[in-house]
């Protein structure tokens, strides 16, 4: 075990992670949009979600369920298209809600875990991240080191913890900038369009990402 944790062995993988995580992706747009227009509570709750479901991929590729996508193109599409579908529906509903709705102030009345939910979902079913880290994982495993599983979930945690933390301060700076934002009227307007529209596009551009073996 002392070999699975040698800090020396977890230098490459770390700062490989950190060069990763920096370059913002769909998940970052989908949490930066959630600050902006719900405050920071909501999008470090949508960002802990977010990393919820990062793990469940981690142990998808550690038992080998990632590579189930990768092989099947039915399986892939199957994720995608669940997982486009929630999108967009999460989309239309924010363009359909009422603006008093989307307000701070209710948000942080309302229960956090529906949020916190949602971003478990978003992630789980982007079978892009599963494919990722079938990727990834692998490239850092010593099989003189130990467990290839214990090594796969530790590398895998290290990922999602260090993703954390550049979502969670994606998500304060966006809830900061979001907060100057609600005060202007011409953005409180149209601010349920923004953020509706963000996850509708979300949703299509995952409809439409194609299996890598195409």
């Amino acid at each position: 075990m002392r070999d699975l944790l040698d800090p020396a062995a977890l230098v490459a993988p770390f700062l490989a992670t950190l060069a990763l995580v920096l370059v913002p992706g769909p998940a970052v747009l989908y949490i930066i949009t959630r600050s902006v227009n719900q405050g920071r509570r909501a999008g470090l709750t949508s960002a802990a979600g977010i990393a919820t479901g990062g793990l469940v991929h981690v142990a998808g590729a550690t038992l080998g369920l990632s590579a189930l996508l990768a092989s099947s193109a039915v399986a892939f599409s199957l994720v995608k298209y669940l997982g486009a579908a929630y999108l967009i529906y999460l989309g239309l509903r924010t363009l359909l809600t009422a603006p008093a709705l989307l307000q701070p102030a209710t948000i942080e009345r309302q229960r956090m875990r529906r949020l916190y939910t949602q971003g478990i979902v978003v992630q789980a079913f982007n079978p892009k991240v599963a494919l990722f880290f079938l990727a990834f994982l692998p490239q850092f495993i010593d099989p003189h080191r130990g467990s290839a599983v214990v090594q796969s979930l530790i590398l895998g945690t290290m990922f999602i913890l260090v993703g954390l933390c550049t979502d969670s301060t994606y998500a304060l700076v966006a809830g900061a900038f979001g907060a100057w934002l609600r005060q202007q009227r011409a953005f409180a307007a149209v601010q349920q369009y923004v953020a509706g529209s963000v996850f509708v596009g979300l949703g299509l551009t995952t409809a439409f990402t194609g299996h890598p073996s195409k």
